[in-house]
């Protein structure tokens, strides 16, 4: 069954004087759907990201998000969009039940719903236990982990994660991508995951887009990039042969 976008932008583009951060981009993201987000630092991914949330105004170009424009209509857009970004700010002198009770409020969550929602978040992402520790003792897993309860809590169409998986060890790194697959599945949440951890994309992503100064130079499913740069038809595939293919030809 052919989805429908939920993420469509057409020759988007975001200049900072005369750096060009984001190059005539157009690309889409379908419902339901995991979106790996691939390219270097400074390759303009935050930047799109940003766009897409509202958060700074395109140069020229355009953007849609669940059929809203985000510069017109930014407040919608965060209603219905979740987002991890790559330092995730809490208030460390609250516990985690706290922290996710204000971003319940928010919200506009009332506070008999959203109180059992909270137990089942913090249940489900391990945290049940520490829930009355205050924010400033939690390692950045466990901090990775109430940034998914949240996201349980608020329950968006759309989720953008930005390097979740970012200073964590491979156990952590297993468990948060396992946690945001279930998004995916078990709560129909669309997410865009941008990660240098190809592995781990390649694990969970429906398709990958890969992004190289400021464009995007590759977009579909692995198997479809494999074939078209590597020849590959019956073999293992390894996103990481197939992204440095990409990143060298751009680079010659």
């Amino acid at each position: 069954m052919k989805r429908s976008a939920i993420v469509e932008t057409d020759h988007l583009t975001k200049h900072y004087g005369t750096t060009v951060a984001v190059d005539e981009l157009s690309f889409t993201i379908n419902e339901g759907e995991i979106f790996g987000f691939l390219g270097p630092n400074g390759s303009g991914k935050t930047t799109t990201l940003l766009m897409l949330l509202g958060l700074t105004e395109p140069s020229r170009g355009s953007a849609s998000v669940a059929g809203l424009n985000p510069t017109r209509d930014a407040i919608k857009v965060k209603r219905m969009v979740g987002y991890i970004p790559e330092n995730i700010g809490f208030y460390d002198d609250m516990n985690g039940k706290e922290n996710l009770q204000f971003i319940a409020r928010l919200n506009n969550i009332p506070d008999p719903v959203s109180t059992s929602k909270i137990e089942e978040a913090l249940e489900r992402v391990g945290l049940k236990d520490e829930a009355e520790k205050k924010v400033a003792a939690f390692s950045r897993g466990m901090r990775q982990r109430l940034a998914i309860a949240e996201l349980l809590i608020k329950e968006p169409r759309l989720a953008f994660l930005d390097e979740p998986t970012l200073g964590l060890d491979p156990e952590g790194t297993t468990l948060i991508t396992d946690y945001i697959q279930s998004l995916s599945k078990d709560n129909h949440m669309t997410i865009l995951l941008s990660s240098h951890d190809l592995t781990q994309v390649q694990r969970i992503a429906d398709r990958i887009g890969i992004m190289i100064h400021g464009k995007m130079i590759a977009e579909g499913p692995l198997e479809k990039l494999a074939h078209e740069k590597l020849g590959v038809e019956d073999r293992e595939i390894s996103l990481d042969e197939v992204y440095m293919k990409y990143f060298q030809e751009v680079s010659e």
